[in-house]
């Protein structure tokens, strides 16, 4: 159950419904007995962003294989 204003909801809806977002559960804590949950709105990388990112990590990767090798 989500305690939010219809506002709200409508346009968590809206947003989710258009495709692409996920709902993403930020904190989780509790108060005055009840838990709660902030959550957020989340877009995918893109394809382009995801080719960056497993670059990155595989030069990284060979970055600390060199050092390691070194010592």
């Amino acid at each position: 159950m989500l305690l939010l204003h219809r506002r709200e909801i409508n346009e968590l809806e809206r947003e989710f419904q258009s495709g692409g977002t996920t709902v993403v559960p930020l904190r989780l804590y509790l108060k005055d007995g009840r838990a709660k949950l902030e959550i957020a709105l989340a877009r995918g990388k893109k394809s382009y962003d995801k080719r960056e990112a497993i670059a990155k990590r595989d030069a990284d990767r060979q970055m600390q294989r060199a050092l390691r090798r070194r010592s």
